[in-house]
């Protein structure tokens, strides 16, 4: 795929795997994908009548009349543990940028990091990620920790299909502010935790959209957010990491996200939820989000480019006919599923019709597409 205009100028660029607490690779995580109900979260986002001063505070009348999200579950869903802290989220638009808030409960506000495009989630943070035109390929991934430092990426595809993240992307004109409510790095009170604000502009997104433009009243794109939350005690009147008892090393990360993600992968962007861009102000009405039912047939392709992978690592090679992958247990509702495939040892396609006469495809490298 080419490099789309949004990443001109990252050639020898550091190339990082990050933001998802794993390393890069190619497996798929061990939990059965396939079992868990395909439910991704869902967002109406209306207009801010006026562009946002970001600041962190979230105090405008636009913030203050948007809706929250679903409080942050566990990474996995409802087989991880409950957060031990609450985050949820808003959003807002205008002419010119996409605004996210989050709010986050926190009684030990702490940040080290403070070099534009360090790890930040080495340090508690709050990560977006956002897949403009839903393809799961060229997606970006902005973090940020309690310090207001910011890394910001783009990945061509998802580790799992070869990456690369690209870490020497910045988003020109990115606006970005936390406000900390409490006393940052100071272990002798207890703090509330502390709020991010963040826009981003329309004109490096639309790059990555359909149409390459900004989105319509009526459009969706798949988005998502995580929150890394480490485990903290004072050492010599400082906030470290706990160690765990016999490795010696800090105990894993904690991870809260909007949309379930189902493992411990914030990329498979295929679990992200839904935001649908309304025209109308923020508190002048309330619109329904509207389902594409097509999103279903893509979650029918998907389950079978998971047992693809999983017959090629058993394999070595993708299988080339689709009754190897067992497809007649896969349905949707309100439609005769019936995929066709053509492939190879290392290349597929594999394609069915949607509903309203659309044509949906995916392929070895996980992307999907439509075709009216």
């Amino acid at each position: 795929m080419k490099a789309p205009a949004w990443i001109t100028g990252a050639v020898g660029a550091v190339l990082l795997a990050a933001g998802g607490l794993q390393s890069q690779g190619t497996a798929l995580p061990a939990r059965d994908l396939e079992s868990l109900a395909f439910m991704p979260r869902h967002y109406v986002c209306y207009r801010a009548p006026a562009a946002l001063t970001i600041d962190g505070r979230l105090s405008e009348p636009a913030w203050q009349a948007s809706a929250w999200t679903d409080v942050f579950v566990d990474i996995e869903g409802d087989i991880g543990p409950r957060p031990r802290f609450r985050t949820r989220a808003k959003m807002l638009w205008d002419a010119e940028r996409f605004y996210v808030a989050a709010e986050m409960e926190e009684p030990d506000v702490w940040a080290t990091l403070t070099a534009r495009d360090s790890v930040v989630f080495n340090d508690n943070d709050f990560e977006v990620f956002i897949d403009p035109d839903g393809d799961t390929h060229a997606y970006g991934e902005i973090e940020i920790n309690a310090l207001g430092t910011v890394w910001d990426l783009m990945l061509l595809r998802p580790y799992r299909d070869g990456g690369p993240a690209i870490t020497a992307w910045d988003i020109a004109g990115l606006q970005a502010a936390v406000n900390v409510r409490g006393t940052l790095n100071t272990s002798l009170d207890r703090d509330d935790g502390w709020t991010v604000e963040i826009g981003v502009p329309w004109r490096v997104l639309a790059e990555a959209a359909a149409g390459k433009r900004p989105p319509r009243p009526g459009d969706q794109w798949r988005v998502n957010f995580s929150r890394v939350a480490w485990q903290v005690e004072t050492r010599d009147g400082r906030y470290a990491k706990r160690l765990g008892p016999v490795s010696g090393k800090p105990l894993a990360a904690d991870n809260w996200v909007w949309s379930p993600q189902g493992a411990v992968d914030m990329h498979m962007p295929e679990r992200w939820g839904y935001v649908q861009f309304s025209g109308a102000e923020a508190g002048a009405t309330t619109e329904p989000f509207v389902e594409d039912l097509n999103e279903r047939v893509k979650w029918a392709l998907r389950r079978l480019y998971y047992r693809q992978r999983r017959f090629r690592a058993a394999n070595g090679g993708y299988a080339d006919n689709l009754a190897s992958l067992g497809p007649a247990d896969i349905r949707v509702d309100g439609l005769a599923f019936a995929p066709s495939m053509q492939a190879t040892r290392d290349l597929y396609q594999i394609s069915a019709r949607g509903f309203g006469g659309v044509t949906v495809h995916i392929r070895q490298d996980g992307r999907t597409w439509t075709i009216r």
